[in-house]
């Protein structure tokens, strides 16, 4: 993939389907084979926390919107945000969040949106409720929806929807608890075909 001048890696959408220079190669030794197929990403939801939810379903959302294939992938927490009994009530904490600030707490005292939360007032009692209603607020404030909707948005807008079958398994979690945008409960390796030749994002 081509880098910019600090080594970075700089995403190639190109005009239409991928290039050798933006997808892996696979082969035998001197005929090497790409992926020649529309653009895809596949993004990878691994948590439940509602801060978590949002980047791939937001990141889906643009890609759709710009003609790519979207995959995205559910597996151990965050089955959550697909399953019906937790998806309208995801939380968000910052414990283990060491970044974690407040950027409004700046109208009150200069510097004081960029200092980091102590780690011990996530454990209490109605912080994590209040956070929560906080974080739907701004969210709200920018004509974001909630999680099913915004998951309701990228089916309707093609996007694809897969559950992790060992999750599933693990965590007894039935596919009649899974909500009916999800296509499919599929295994790690399904996923992997189902990827080739995508821009994989792991959240």
């Amino acid at each position: 993939m081509p880098t910019d001048s600090h080594g970075n890696i700089i995403p190639d959408f190109g005009d239409g389907a991928a290039t050798s220079s933006s997808a892996p190669a696979r082969g035998n030794g001197g005929g090497a084979s790409t992926y020649s197929g529309p653009r895809k990403m596949a993004f990878i939801c691994s948590k439940g926390n509602l801060d978590m939810a949002y980047p791939a379903l937001i990141m889906a959302n643009a890609a759709l919107g710009e003609g790519a294939e979207v995959h995205i992938f559910f597996t151990f927490w965050g089955l959550d945000l697909i399953d019906s009994r937790t998806v309208d009530s995801l939380k968000f904490s910052y414990a283990g969040n060491t970044a974690m600030h407040f950027p409004a707490l700046e109208r009150f005292k200069g510097g004081l949106g960029t200092k980091s939360m102590p780690q011990v007032m996530a454990s209490i009692p109605g912080v994590v409720a209040g956070g929560t209603a906080y974080m739907k607020r701004e969210l709200e404030k920018l004509d974001i929806p909630p999680v099913r909707e915004m998951i309701e948005q990228v089916n309707a807008m093609g996007g694809n929807l897969w559950a992790c079958k060992l999750t599933m398994d693990m965590m007894h979690i039935k596919e009649a608890n899974l909500l009916p945008e999800v296509r499919a409960v599929i295994s790690a390796t399904d996923f992997i075909e189902i990827s080739e030749g995508a821009q994989i994002v792991f959240i």
